[in-house]
């Protein structure tokens, strides 16, 4: 047997308690999912077949408006386990929108052929990662939309539901140049898993990780890639214990550190449903990251049924209603024609500057550079998300830092109107000096423990530099070496200041 078929069949018979997304939820509805198969879907939402090679062996069905015009924006969504195609399209509300704004959606849909509970493989790096598996495959649905629609290109979105919704994640982290924005609900931040075993750990909290660690998982899914970076809007009901809310956090948390804007909300507000927002805005004074706290909702997707302009959706099994996440989620990627940028911002933005590099460092400074971008009167200056300066050249010295700590730039153009454009991608910079290298001598859970190292599937890694120092137990002992705070390697042969 070939072994990705053996793979597939090992995935079948996973077992269902880690696997299982799904599980008993304080839903406000007692029907029981739709897992009808796609055949049976409603007239509206058609197969898509020959769309690419499909080496993650998924089903594609789209839904395109009548008289839908060329260069129109794209919206891809992924049901959650053990539901269809069809019961998204059915009961999410995004056909509605799609009406009423223009846009084509794509409902890509995985079987039991693929898992056993039908559930997208957020888990597998076989799967979710760039060109292989199932993202391949919805990739490759975009490329065919793009192609038999005329999609526009730079205003494609991806949305998803539990584990759709942390394969959402992943495809943002792997493809961020494929996809403008996402819209994760009730799922994982990406790579938080990558194997089965640590899939229900994910669910039930995510490993601690401060937020430059959680950024560092989706700048290592397409690593060398400088931006722009997708907008990401996260939903999370305050009662799920499926998907438990450490994971918005986590999301918040990692997709913030991205955007390098801080983990403090710009402002917040209350909608409908009794959800809380919090909106945390770029350097041009745009919502980058979104989040949407439904209290007291359990595990699904907040829909809004009804008539009117904001509400949309079914209630049914994992479709809860409360608020229409669709409609929220539509109007933050700006598909209303509202003007709300979408991962490069608007035509009339200044891109981002290239070539942001760390030039040099002392214990007190740290010296930046970039190339020069065409229209730019002055540059922003951003030191761990709060701008610090506004010079009208290329380099920069950031002066009265303290020795042997980590701070992380980014850099805008500035338009002749103040306006700022796209924000680069991070670097770090670590000033040298401060105090002298401790040295920590004790088995891997013992350092776990400590907080100077952190589990993912089984093994343990250094806080920081994410050394692998093998299994997760007490019968492994490394010696650690912390410099500067917080940034651990191992010294196993000798650890000296």
């Amino acid at each position: 047997m070939r072994p990705s078929n053996l793979r597939r069949l090992f995935r079948r018979v996973a077992s269902t308690a880690v696997l299982g997304l799904l599980a008993a939820t304080s839903s406000t509805t007692t029907a029981v999912a739709d897992a009808r198969p796609a055949a049976a879907a409603a007239g509206g939402l058609q197969q898509v077949t020959g769309f690419g090679s499909n080496p993650g062996n998924l089903q594609m069905y789209e839904y395109t408006p009548a008289g839908l015009p060329a260069n129109a924006p794209l919206v891809v969504a992924l049901h959650g386990c053990a539901q269809s195609a069809d019961a998204y399209y059915t009961n999410s509300g995004w056909p509605k929108f799609a009406d009423q704004w223009g846009f084509d959606v794509v409902f890509p849909q995985t079987t039991a052929a693929n898992n056993a509970l039908s559930c997208f493989g957020w888990f597998d790096p076989a799967e979710d990662s760039r060109g292989k598996g199932e993202a391949a495959s919805i990739v490759q649905m975009v490329e065919h939309a793009k192609q038999s629609r005329g999609s526009d290109g730079q205003r494609v979105y991806v949305t998803g539901l539990s584990a759709g919704g942390g394969m959402t994640a992943d495809l943002l982290a792997a493809y961020p140049d494929v996809f403008a924005g996402g819209s994760v609900a009730s799922g994982l931040p990406a790579q938080c898993a990558t194997s089965q075993a640590a899939a229900s750990g994910c669910q039930t909290g995510p490993q601690k990780l401060t937020p430059a660690q959680w950024g560092d998982k989706v700048r290592g899914a397409y690593p060398g890639y400088s931006g722009p970076w997708p907008r990401v809007a996260i939903w999370q009901g305050s009662a799920d214990y499926t998907v438990y809310p450490a994971n918005a956090t986590a999301l918040r948390d990692q997709w913030t550190d991205v955007w390098g804007i801080g983990q403090t909300p710009s402002s917040t507000d209350t909608l409908p449903g009794n959800t809380t927002r919090a909106v945390y805005n770029d350097s041009a004074g745009q919502p980058a990251v979104e989040t949407y706290t439904v209290s007291g909702m359990g595990h699904g997707l907040p829909v809004g049924p009804g008539s009117g302009a904001e509400q949309c959706g079914t209630a049914a099994a994992y479709f809860l209603n409360t608020i229409c996440s669709t409609y929220y989620t539509g109007v933050f990627w700006g598909l209303d024609g509202g003007g709300t940028p979408g991962g490069g911002g608007g035509d009339d933005q200044l891109p981002a500057p290239a070539g942001v590099t760390v030039t040099g460092v002392t214990d007190t400074t740290a010296a930046l550079s970039w190339s020069a971008v065409g229209g730019a009167a002055s540059y922003a200056v951003f030191r761990n998300g709060t701008k610090i300066a506004s010079p009208a050249g290329t380099t920069y010295t950031d002066t009265g830092l303290s020795a042997g700590t980590t701070y992380r730039y980014t850099v805008a153009a500035v338009d002749g109107s103040g306006t700022a454009g796209t924000t680069s991608a991070q670097v770090t910079a670590v000033t040298t000096g401060g105090a002298t290298a401790q040295c920590f001598t004790a088995t891997n859970y013992a350092h776990v423990v400590a907080g100077r190292a952190h589990t993912t599937g089984g093994y343990v890694y250094a806080n920081g530099s994410e050394a692998n120092m093998g299994l997760y137990n007490v019968f492994v002992t490394h010696t650690l070496k912390e410099s500067p705070a917080g940034y651990f390697v191992i010294a196993d042969s000798g650890c000296t200041g």
